[in-house]
């Protein structure tokens, strides 16, 4: 299995955010829950709307079993609060056209998110993109903005910094610069 890795450059993001926005609301708020909030997409498929009506949004993580509460960023609330408009409290947040055995919609499932996902990746020409991509691409961004190793590994509930470097792939980008610097 390849490593995925996060969508690096801020200028390719924000084209996919306006490729998105023209195409489909539901993947673009999709992409921006993730990349904005560093939630696993297992949680985030698993959220209703009832989950994103205040400033927070607290769920127990589906992978440690842990209580979570995350800050939206303003600009991400603004998108949740037009997008959730007019929808039913218990309605999930990324409705499939899939029924469950009452008719009501079921939420996309993880195949379909990375669908939806490497559409993305084959129209900007991105590499090794994936579900967790969205999550690594918080994460890199995060940490390119604030430097604060600690904070993040926090926020990712990882038990290491170094677990964290890796995991955003700080380590690689230096390894690259080194590796790219190299002279014999």
């Amino acid at each position: 299995m390849n490593t995925v890795q996060p969508i690096r450059d801020k200028e390719i993001i924000q084209e996919i955010k306006e490729f998105l926005k023209t195409r489909n609301e539901r993947n673009y708020v999709l992409f921006l829950l993730g990349i904005n909030t560093g939630l696993r997409i297992s949680d985030i498929l698993k959220l209703r709307v009832i989950d994103v009506q205040g400033r927070k949004i607290y769920l127990k993580e589906n992978k440690t079993g842990k209580e979570k509460e995350v800050e939206m960023p303003p600009d991400l609330k603004k998108v949740i609060r037009k997008y959730i408009e007019g929808k039913n409290k218990n309605d999930y947040l990324f409705p499939s056209r899939q029924k469950d055995k009452r008719g009501k919609p079921k939420s996309i499932s993880r195949g379909m998110a990375y669908v939806i996902l490497q559409e993305i990746a084959d129209e900007f020409g991105l590499e090794r993109i994936g579900c967790h991509s969205l999550r690594k691409t918080y994460g890199y961004h995060f940490y390119s903005q604030t430097k604060d190793v600690a904070a993040l590994q926090d926020m990712l509930n990882h038990s290491d910094p170094d677990i964290t470097k890796r995991y955003i792939g700080i380590n690689q980008d230096k390894l690259d610069k080194y590796q790219t610097n190299f002279k014999i």
